[in-house]
């Protein structure tokens, strides 16, 4: 077991586990955009043994720019709408399942903790789109609970997501 398993939450564990036993089962690949969560979800999903067959790849776009140029994200949506919106978020999930090979992606955007002046922490939009399928979008706001526990939530959320969009799939 790794030392991320070590210190997650027994629940984000064990739907990790889940999760990665449906992709596992479906032979079905998972694809990750990750912008606040900094590739913690995609390094969960390579810390459960014997299942990281099941993550295809991740991407880690914190910045405008990463976004744009590893998801092929118009420069003007982000601009235009924000890098923190629905409208980058489904950009994201789209943009990560085109470039890839992966059955299903789940797109991460938000604000962890403080930024700007009119930026509210907490606030998370996530994407997901199944091949085939319509994106899933989700927004949460969590508060300003620190990054360690927004962080954390984005794992629970996208792991619901993840899995609802795999069940579909099968």
């Amino acid at each position: 077991m790794s030392e991320l398993l070590d210190v997650l939450p027994d629940r984000i564990e064990q739907a990790a586990r889940a999760l990665l036993k449906k992709a596992c089962d479906g032979d079905l690949a998972i694809v990750t955009a990750e912008s606040c969560t900094g590739g913690l979800l995609a390094s969960l999903l390579t810390d459960v043994e014997g299942a990281s067959r099941a993550l295809e790849r991740g991407f880690v776009v914190y910045s405008d720019e990463a976004k744009c140029e590893l998801l092929a994200i118009d420069r003007d949506t982000v601009e235009r709408c924000g890098a923190v919106s629905r409208e980058t978020a489904i950009a994201m999930a789209r943009g990560a399942l085109e470039r890839s090979h992966g059955d299903v992606a789940v797109s991460i955007t938000g604000f962890a903790g403080p930024g700007g002046p009119d930026d509210e922490p907490g606030l998370v939009h996530f994407g997901c789109l199944r091949r085939g399928g319509e994106v899933v979008h989700r927004e949460e706001h969590f508060g300003d609970i620190g990054r360690g526990p927004v962080r954390l939530k984005c794992l629970d959320v996208a792991l619901e997501l993840l899995d609802q969009n795999l069940a579909k799939l099968r």
